[in-house]
């Protein structure tokens, strides 16, 4: 008894002692490690890796337990299962991890600007064509319950995914879209791959989605696709029903439905074409700078 309250008396001494040696620097490294623990739990919640780090939180616990006690066998044991743990949990969990990185890569730190980028004049022409055919092929897609799937890739490249389909590299057109998805065509089963503005392959494949249990039920193989592919990439999918005609699009892992010709415009146009506030300053300051250019050459010259 006695010996069990020295322990505790120890630990408690030496959990004041670390309190109290505390700097500003320690509360600093504490709260970037609670947001790094809350990101990582929120990437691998209601996924196979939840209960893996489950089980990791658990066997930290034994660990410590017997580092403490002073084991020595379950310490030989446990080590070298820690050892094959970390490259068994490498292999298992790659496409979680992929996944994970891939969210690192695509957040706003690493995304200064998007594809469909205002500030290229002599781009966007094609791209604002790219979005009306777009439109028009999905109303008349709809009016037919024809089943269509367009990803329209942005900073994320989708080179895995048109490798697995057919490359065309045509101008974007309403009756384009609706040869490639009329019924029992080669490649009407498959996902367009837009790239540019431009219609860059056809009939490609796209992944399936993390979390395919949780889907609702009606939703059929082009709506899990699309959700799929908005997990791994940037992409915007637009997605037409073959059952109910109804317009579609999935979007950083969310599908949201009921779009209709107006709608699907006036969405695709936000989200392409929209100008992030440091370019807006960036414009506005070339365009202060080219006047007060203007306007000091025409004092030079008013002067002479």
């Amino acid at each position: 008894m006695q010996t069990l309250l020295f322990y505790l008396t120890d630990i408690w001494n030496s959990f004041v002692s670390v309190f109290r040696s505390i700097t500003f620097i320690d509360v600093l490294d504490i709260i970037f490690l609670a947001v790094i623990l809350y990101w990582v739990i929120k990437l691998v919640r209601e996924t196979r890796a939840e209960q893996l780090v489950k089980g990791l939180v658990v066997l930290a616990a034994v660990l410590f337990i017997l580092n403490q006690f002073e084991f020595k066998a379950m310490r030989v044991i446990s080590d070298m299962v820690v050892n094959v743990g970390l490259i068994a949990f490498i292999v298992m969990f790659q496409p979680e991890l992929r996944r994970a990185l891939e969210k690192v890569g695509r957040s706003k730190v690493m995304k200064p600007m998007l594809l469909f980028d205002t500030q290229i004049p002599e781009d966007q022409g094609r791209e604002v064509l790219a979005v009306e055919q777009i439109v028009l092929a999905c109303e008349k897609l709809s009016r037919t319950a024809t089943g269509a799937l367009i990803v329209i890739e942005q900073q994320t490249k989708l080179g895995e995914q048109i490798e697995t389909g057919t490359i065309i590299n045509a101008i974007p057109s309403e009756e384009l879209f609706r040869n490639i998805f009329f019924p029992n065509t080669p490649l009407h089963d498959g996902a367009v791959i837009m790239r540019g503005g431009m219609i860059y392959a056809a009939g490609c494949f796209l992944p399936k989605p993390s979390k395919e249990e949780l889907i609702n039920k009606e939703l059929g193989s082009r709506h899990r696709a699309a959700i799929g592919m908005s997990e791994v990439s940037d992409a915007i999918i637009v997605v037409v029903s073959e059952e109910t005609g109804m317009i579609s699009i999935a979007e950083n892992g969310r599908l949201e439905r009921g779009f209709d010709k107006e709608k699907l415009g006036k969405y695709l146009k936000n989200r392409l074409f929209r100008e992030t506030a440091d370019q807006r300053k960036s414009k506005e300051k070339k365009k202060t700078a080219r006047s007060s250019r203007q306007n000091e050459s025409g004092k030079g010259g008013d002067n002479k």
